[in-house]
This record gives structure tokens, C-alpha cells and sequence, in this order.
């Protein structure tokens, strides 16, 4: 990372996924809404999402990450329940 590059503690984005959402942030104002803006205001935009909605989505990943892992332990529990009858 550059040294003069400001880090939004929000921001978990990538250098090159942020740019790519700004570009797409410009691209949807204008196509859907016929409206100009520029890369500040796009930016400004993520940034207000990414700080908006950042808890959210980190808490559905760990919910998601802890289904996963029961759905997996409860497995390995049918597995050695099976080796111990054997």
C-alpha cells in the first residue's frame, strides 16, 4: 500500500475491487438514473454503504461460517458414531 493512501477502517475492500465498485457506482447513475457524478461522490457512496452495512454483513458471514461447522461436526459425530459400533 502506498504510504500516503488514506485506509477507511471500514473498508476491507481491496485497492482494485474499490476501484472497480466506484466505476460501477458512476456507470449506474448514469445509465439507470441519466445522472453524472464523479469518482469523489461514487466514493463517497461506497464508503456510506461500507460503513453502513459492514457489521451486518460480517455477522452473516460468521453466522453462515457457524452453520457450516455444525453441519460438518454433526457429521463427523454420525461418522465416529458409526466407527464405534463397528
Amino acid at each position: 500500500m502506498d504510504k500516503t493512501e488514506i485506509r477507511r477502517k471500514w473498508d476491507l475492500l481491496p485497492k482494485e475491487k474499490r476501484l472497480s465498485c466506484i466505476e460501477a457506482i458512476v456507470t449506474f447513475f448514469q445509465e439507470t438514473r441519466e445522472e453524472k457524478i464523479g469518482i469523489i461522490a461514487a466514493e463517497d457512496i461506497l464508503d456510506f454503504f461500507l460503513r453502513d452495512i459492514r457489521k451486518y454483513i460480517y455477522n452473516k458471514g460468521v453466522e453462515d461460517s457457524k452453520e457450516i461447522l455444525k453441519k460438518g461436526f454433526n457429521s463427523l459425530d454420525v461418522d465416529l458414531a458409526i466407527l464405534q459400533d463397528k
